[in-house]
Formats: structure tokens, C-alpha cells, sequence
């Protein structure tokens, strides 16, 4: 009885050090500054897949807007969501960018456009 009180006392004590390992897991698509400093008012949705690559999400209902979304969650830290939406115009042309991006402006003289709260933002 002694013997087998000691083994689990010395086992609840090397298992005790263990901890559960979470992996990190990335999610969607990752859209970079770059990516979207290329963007331009009247680029074909050719040219905007060619740039940001396939969007995750493109509604049969709103087919001139594709989604762009990542999700992110390191281990047991809280989970990073982005979206970005591209919206287009009748003609398949590029119209404005909304979402949770900053889209800065293109020539250095100029103020950069503040960041947003969901709105659609004008490319410059």
C-alpha cells in the first residue's frame, strides 16, 4: 500500500511539469502593405487577383466585392483577425477598398488616409 501511495505521489510530480502544447494556426489570407499599395482606382479584377491572389470568400449575391480574410491565434494567446474587401463597379474595374486596412498614399507630400472603422475607403 505504501509502495503504490509513492509511485502515484512521484508520478503526480513528473507529470505535474508537463504542459499542453497549442500550435499556432494561420488562417485565410495574408495581405500585406505592399499588396495593397499597389492597388489603383480602375484596375481590372484580373490585375487585383493577379496582386492580392484568390479571395477567400466571394458572395454569389455580391460578386463585385471579394473578401480577403486572416485569422491568426499563437498558442494561448488571443486570436488576430483582418479583413479586407475589394469592392468593384459594374464594368469588373476596381472601386474602393474597405475593411480593417490603412491604405497610404502614393506620393510622399501627401497625408496618408487615417485609419478606418469599417468604412469604404477611396484608393488614391
Amino acid at each position: 500500500m505504501q509502495k503504490f501511495f509513492f509511485f502515484s505521489i512521484a508520478i503526480s510530480f513528473l507529470l505535474s511539469g508537463c504542459a499542453v502544447y497549442k500550435i499556432d494556426i494561420q488562417q485565410g489570407n495574408v495581405v500585406t502593405q505592399e499588396q495593397l499599395n499597389q492597388l489603383s482606382a480602375g484596375m481590372s479584377a484580373q490585375k487585383v487577383r493577379f496582386i492580392m491572389g484568390t479571395p477567400l470568400l466571394v458572395d454569389t449575391f455580391h460578386s463585385k466585392r471579394w473578401d480577403y480574410y486572416y485569422s491568426f491565434k499563437a498558442g494561448h494567446q488571443n486570436r488576430e483577425q483582418r479583413l479586407v474587401s475589394l469592392y468593384f463597379d459594374d464594368s469588373g474595374f476596381l472601386n474602393s477598398v474597405g475593411g480593417d486596412v490603412v491604405i497610404q498614399a502614393r506620393d510622399p507630400n501627401t497625408t496618408p488616409v487615417p485609419e478606418p472603422s469599417n468604412d469604404r475607403l477611396p484608393i488614391l
